[in-house]
């Protein structure tokens, strides 16, 4: 099983984005969309919305989960056991 994260500040979640993670579903057997928690950009939403946006784009889609992260990206990689970084 392979297992990808879609690392991004999602601010907003653009229709770009959602369709790379969809085609991402086609390539791997999980796809894990990690919302960045601080991005060194000024944000347009919380973290707690961008994660209901992501949240509520995805709710249909079984090989897809959110989550959320902080530090480097490779780490959290690492953390969920992702062999790819889309």
């Amino acid at each position: 099983m392979t297992k990808a994260i879609y690392p991004g500040t999602f601010d907003p979640i653009t229709y770009g984005q959602i369709d790379i993670a969809h085609r991402a579903t086609e390539l791997f057997d999980e796809v894990v969309i990690a919302v960045y928690a601080r991005p060194t950009k000024n944000e347009l939403f919380p973290i707690e919305e961008r994660l209901a946006m992501v949240r509520e784009t995805f709710k249909d889609q079984p090989l897809i989960s959110v989550a959320e992260y902080d530090g480097l990206t490779v780490d959290f990689a690492r953390a969920v056991e992702a062999k790819v970084i889309v």
